[in-house]
């Protein structure tokens, strides 16, 4: 049955109980205010940090061209066939001319887009490196405390910043492609210590096999841990290997939860995001200051060294204070 429509001029709390409800432009309208940030992004932060918890976050991340987009499409087709419900994120390329995503990956997962317990939303990396901004962590948040009980976010794919995936998800599965290369650049970006899965993509291609064995080499060579993650085959165009990617994660949450490894890395998750809110509200801060009249004038001093760098920054951080 559809909900009756929500009113979108409506207070945040009242914004979030119509999305609980149901209503999906009450939903786009509060992940709108997510990646906006300002104000109406930390009043959704406060209303849903203590309602959230719940939801399993998995990540999915690679190089480009792995085919993640097409691996998670049926990913999500095998969670629906065992009547789960997941939200996707896909972190997109940011527009160079409006800032926007590019929607690749929710073109690509369009099979899902009239299923009313599959939530596709498209991110903008915004330039920043690896794709997951400050808004990423506080999307999850949300979509958690609506009651979404799996969040998978997919991750744009440039390589060795790829890695800061694993600050935002329970789960990480990392997407590699036949061919030594692939295998080489896992390891030097760092995906090899980072990964709960592999699953080596495009298996239907030569050199599936000798990659599979290559990962498991480089895993015995590290430091062996309680989780030995496993190594999986798939072919994402047909859905081949989806149901036991599934079946990975599901493990690999079962696991996590029972060792306390699974609030480990949540309690690590929001030290690493109060870090993040600070650095990002000094750089604001510093912004505010070299912009002003002060600032022109020390500079002006500077060209006729009449003071010295350091004392020109103490002088400026003494006048904002």
């Amino acid at each position: 049955m559809t909900p009756p429509e929500a009113d979108l001029s409506a207070d945040t709390a009242s914004l979030l109980e119509a999305a609980r409800g149901g209503h999906r432009r009450a939903l786009a309208r509060v992940m709108s205010m997510v990646e906006r940030g300002g104000p109406p992004a930390r009043e959704l932060g406060a209303l849903t940090f203590a309602q959230a918890g719940a939801a399993h976050t998995v990540g999915i991340t690679g190089a480009p061209g792995a085919g993640k987009s097409t691996l998670n499409s049926a990913l999500v087709a095998v969670a629906r066939e065992r009547a789960e419900r997941l939200a996707v994120l896909a972190i997109d390329p940011s527009s160079p001319f409006s800032g926007g995503a590019i929607l690749g990956d929710r073109v690509r997962m369009s099979d899902h887009t009239f299923d009313e317990d599959v939530y596709i939303r498209s991110m903008a990396t915004r330039g920043h490196l690896g794709g997951l901004t400050l808004a990423t962590p506080l999307a999850v948040r949300v979509l958690d405390a609506l009651g979404w009980p799996w969040v998978v976010i997919e991750t744009v794919g440039v390589g060795q910043v790829e890695t800061e995936i694993v600050g935002a998800a329970d789960t990480t599965v990392v997407v590699v492609n036949p061919g030594w290369g692939d295998s080489v650049q896992a390891n030097k970006a760092g995906l090899m210590e980072i990964a709960d899965v592999f699953v080596v993509n495009k298996a239907d291609r030569p050199g599936t096999s000798e990659t599979c064995r290559d990962i498991r080499q480089m895993l015995d060579l590290s430091a062996p841990g309680d989780w030995d993650p496993p190594i999986l085959t798939s072919v994402g165009t047909t859905g081949e290997g989806a149901a036991e990617l599934w079946d990975a994660i599901c493990a690999h949450r079962d696991h996590s939860t029972a060792s306390g490894e699974l609030d480990a890395r949540r309690a690590a998750r929001v030290e690493t995001e109060l870090d993040e809110i600070l650095r990002a509200s000094i750089a604001e801060r510093v912004s505010t200051i070299v912009e002003g009249p002060a600032a022109e004038r020390l500079r002006r001093q500077l060209a006729r060294r009449e003071l010295d760098p350091y004392a020109a920054a103490q002088a400026l951080l003494d006048e904002a204070d």
